[in-house]
């Protein structure tokens, strides 16, 4: 076919080609695609046969396939490389797929086939993971209106409809807002600041043109920025710009559409026979209900409140010694912060970054995959989209696993923070493939790319998804890899980033930039020391998101999303210098789509698992213990949703945990 989207691509490891593919060809080949995945649908629905878990199932396993390329392709450039004709498309494609999947679950032939066989599903003789994805595809059904009938199915659909049209808008907003603002610095505004952020403003500028250096909106830019700028006025600055995306009024603000969302989202779960939204998204997850969620949640937040107050303490008396009055504000704490953690473990982030290259960060991670799980990675030609994009075949034994794509460096047309995604899923069933895996970050470019270590952090967290990607071994693509209750999902992420703390690991791959020589044992030392100072913050920044979400979800939606969130908070005590992760405007997680909804949560009870988890390897034969890496990839990485989350975690340690490991991980414990 003339549409490169369409028909079989000859590629390396079929890859999409995307040196032949251009956005005039994302709106044919979605509809061509469209077209083909409904004939698909029907001919299952009206398959004159009695239904059977291969003539049902099966079937519904096989189709869309057309489809699913032609998305993890367009969503695999929009997210990472817009333009304003993709965020068109995006416009355009968000309310034609929305139609599209309310049709499918629309069938009543279809459902009543599904029905059947689920209500006979002990007579099928079916083996454990055909057991289940029968299960989750019921239950997917019944979840998204099938049982539905007349005005209220068709209020679904619209409600489906205007969530996706939403969703898309928020994204495009807080995109807008992030590559619309930049700061631009004198070289007297320069002084104070390691020559790390000098290079990253300077390369920040040059991207943009200019001939002056500036501070974006980037987190690895802008964090950096907060840290070390002695000017109090341009860290007021740009932390403005930077809690105000999405609310700075005019066409790309974001409050509204939160606010529709939200009783959009309320709607639905009524017409499905749910309390509110919180009970509907919970059913499916490992923490069951809302009252789940907020106990573990208050458990870690007093403790991490008042650790956090004492902190704020201490900080307003280094800033009354530099002459300044008032209290600390939020531009302030990262910067005294700073210079309390040089003070106290004697640790310079200026000092630390030139040992953390991103090319060596890289080869850690690599490097740990190998011993963990024999894993290797040689680079390949292959088609990608972008320039900044890497791209590495792995295997194990000579044995094809995967393909990996690191893009790594921020850029106007990329959205923030950083993702994992599969553009291909591993399945056995209808044939076998292999997947197609991407992380994408925002790191600032560089000559070397210097990370701080929340960056490398992020980094090993990222690869720790496309871990569960890669060694996913099941037969079905819908259980395979991340497909997994949200709350499980980031248990393999937050679990890798142990491995970047291992002292052998640093001692190895923490190289000097310039000198080549590894990371002085005084300073290795001091990082591992220094691995949960300011967990505090993190800790209260991070709750006061999760806890605003659930508070949104849980009972009737708010009318003014700002005001309930402002509730919540003055309710909480959240300390005056500590602001939510992510305030509701650029809360991405919750409102540029659903997938976080009630379940921002969800990082800390994986992060329950993942500390008591890599515990359990320390108490065997240390952080490369192989027995204890067989059984985790045999239990868990290689499982995918193939089984029920707790039983797949009971399977790995003989028991769930406390919240124990995670206090004595985050500092926080008595």
């Amino acid at each position: 076919m003339s549409n490169p989207l369409l028909g079989d691509w000859d590629t390396p490891f079929a890859i999409a080609p995307f040196g032949r593919i251009e956005d005039k060809h994302f709106g044919p080949a979605l509809e061509t695609a469209l077209t083909l995945a409904r004939a698909e649908i029907v001919a299952i629905a009206e398959d004159p046969e009695a239904p059977s878990f291969a003539n049902t199932i099966e079937a519904l396993e096989a189709s869309g396939k057309a489809l699913d390329r032609v998305l993890s392709t367009f969503f695999t450039v929009a997210g990472a490389d817009s333009n304003p004709e993709r965020q068109a498309l995006q416009r355009e494609f968000a309310p034609k797929l929305a139609a599209y999947s309310s049709w499918v679950y629309s069938q009543k032939a279809l459902f009543a086939r599904i029905e059947a066989l689920w209500e006979r599903r002990d007579q099928l003789n079916l083996t454990d993971e055909q057991a289940r994805v029968l299960m989750l595809t019921h239950r997917g059904f019944r979840r998204r209106g099938a049982a539905l009938t007349g005005a209220e199915e068709a209020r679904m659909q619209d409600i489906m409809a205007r969530l996706a049209e939403l969703g898309t808008a928020f994204t495009q907003n807080l995109l807008a807002d992030e590559a619309g603002w930049h700061m631009e610095l004198s070289e007297a505004d320069l002084e104070g600041l390691p020559d790390f952020v000098v290079r990253s403003a300077r390369d920040a500028g040059k991207e943009k043109g200019l001939e002056r250096p500036v501070v974006t909106l980037s987190r690895s830019l802008i964090v950096p920025f907060l840290q070390f700028s002695p000017r109090r006025d341009l860290r007021e600055r740009a932390f403005a710009a930077w809690a105000s995306r999405g609310a700075n009024g005019g066409e790309t603000d974001n409050r509204a559409i939160a606010d529709e969302t939200l009783a959009l989202r309320a709607e639905r779960a009524r017409l499905l026979g749910y309390e509110d939204f919180a009970h509907f998204k919970l059913e499916t997850e490992m923490a069951g209900t809302p009252q789940a969620v907020r106990d573990l949640l208050m458990q870690v937040w007093e403790p991490a409140r008042a650790q956090a107050l004492r902190d704020g303490e201490l900080l307003t008396r280094m800033m009354h010694e530099d002459g300044i009055e008032g209290p600390l504000k939020p531009w302030d704490w990262r910067y005294y912060s700073e210079k309390r953690r040089q003070a106290e473990h004697d640790l310079d982030e200026a000092e630390l970054k030139p040992y953390l290259q991103l090319e060596r960060m890289i080869e850690a991670a690599f490097a740990c995959a190998s011993r963990l799980f024999g894993l290797e990675f040689r680079p390949v030609d292959v088609p990608l989209y972008h320039p900044d994009c890497r791209a590495w075949e792995v295997t194990r034994g000579g044995a094809h696993v995967a393909v990996f794509i690191g893009d790594y460096f921020a850029r106007g047309s990329k959205r923030s923070g950083a993702w994992c995604s599969a553009m291909r899923g591993q399945a056995r069933f209808p044939e076998r493939q292999g997947p197609v895996v991407i992380n994408v970050c925002n790191f600032a470019k560089g000559d070397p790319a210097l990370l701080s270590y929340d960056d490398a952090r992020t980094l090993f967290h990222e690869f720790g998804h496309a871990l569960h990607q890669m060694l996913s071994d099941v037969t079905y693509e819908s259980v395979s890899g991340t497909s997994v209750a949200r709350d499980f999902v980031e248990l393999p992420s937050q679990l890798y980033e142990h491995w970047l703390e291992v002292p052998e690991v640093l001692a190895e791959f923490a190289t000097h930039a310039e000198t080549g020589e590894p990371m002085p044992k005084a300073l290795l030392q001091k990082v591992l020391d220094a691995a949960s100072y300011d967990m505090r913050f993190q800790t209260v920044e991070y709750l006061g998101s999760a806890l605003v979400d659930l508070a949104f979800h849980e009972g009737a939606p708010p009318a003014d999303a700002m005001a309930r969130q402002a509730e919540v908070l003055r309710d909480l005590g959240m300390p005056e210098a500590i602001t939510m992760r992510h305030a509701t405007p650029h809360f991405a997680h919750v409102f540029a789509g659903d997938g976080y909804s009630s379940g921002y949560y969800s990082y800390m009870w994986s992060e329950v698992m993942d500390a008591d988890a890599f515990q359990s390897f320390e108490e065997a034969g240390g952080a490369f213990d192989a027995e204890r890496a067989k059984a985790l990839e045999k239990t868990i990485l290689s499982r995918g949703g193939s089984a029920d989350a707790e039983a797949l975690y009971l399977a790995f340690r003989g028991r769930m945990p406390g919240p124990e490991a995670l206090l004595k991980g985050r500092g926080l414990a008595a």
